[in-house]
């Protein structure tokens, strides 16, 4: 069967984007990341694929600011030249409009460091320690319209300590990322898990 065609778009360093990229050199991976596009020149997660040898791209939203939709446009290009079957949000800071979303509906997936339904948004482990929660952790999910709503792929849960601060949680959140975003980039593209 031939391997899904994945691009994942970043903003920053691209942890995340690093553990799809590991999984997938496996040979029995169902899906290989052929594309790395970041809305940020400067994103180091660019560096990183480069030496992974990945192909990489950028699309600036800095140009596009007063229209979203001609900025997905831009980046719905540079997606079709490279023939992308799935896409991968890891850490991407840009919220999509329901019609980049309904192309790709099924077909995008987003990691969010909390366990949703729980604090969608922002600053996640500050919030989870101010709300004195005694678990946290990370979901897969498919990307909607609304934001982080999407249905669950896979999620991930990891205790919250009493010394705990947003950076120590925030720790032990990244590694659970690493661990479920390739597991949950598999059962999607194998086809065992649908929107």
């Amino acid at each position: 069967m031939a391997r899904k065609r994945v691009a994942v778009l970043i903003s920053g360093r691209g942890s995340n984007m690093a553990s799809l990229i590991e999984a997938a050199k496996a040979p029995d991976y169902p899906a290989e990341i052929v594309l790395v596009v970041s809305n940020r020149p400067d994103a180091a997660g660019l560096a990183l694929a480069a030496k992974a040898d990945v192909r990489t791209a950028v699309v600036d939203h800095t140009p596009f600011a007063k229209d979203r939709q001609a900025f997905e446009r831009a980046l719905q290009t540079v997606l079709d030249e490279h023939r992308i079957e799935l896409i991968c949000l890891a850490g991407f800071m840009r919220l999509f409009t329901p019609w980049f979303v309904g192309r790709w509906s099924g077909r995008m997936l987003n990691i969010h460091p909390a366990l949703l339904p729980a604090f969608k948004g922002l600053n996640t482990h500050e919030r989870a320690l101010a709300a004195g929660v005694k678990s946290h952790g990370a979901t897969v999910h498919f990307v909607v319209p609304d934001m982080d709503s999407g249905p669950v792929i896979a999620q991930a849960e990891v205790p919250v300590l009493a010394d705990d601060t947003p950076d120590t949680l925030a720790a032990r959140v990244l590694a659970v990322e690493h661990r479920i975003y390739p597991e949950a980039l598999r059962r999607v593209a194998e086809g065992t898990v649908t929107a």
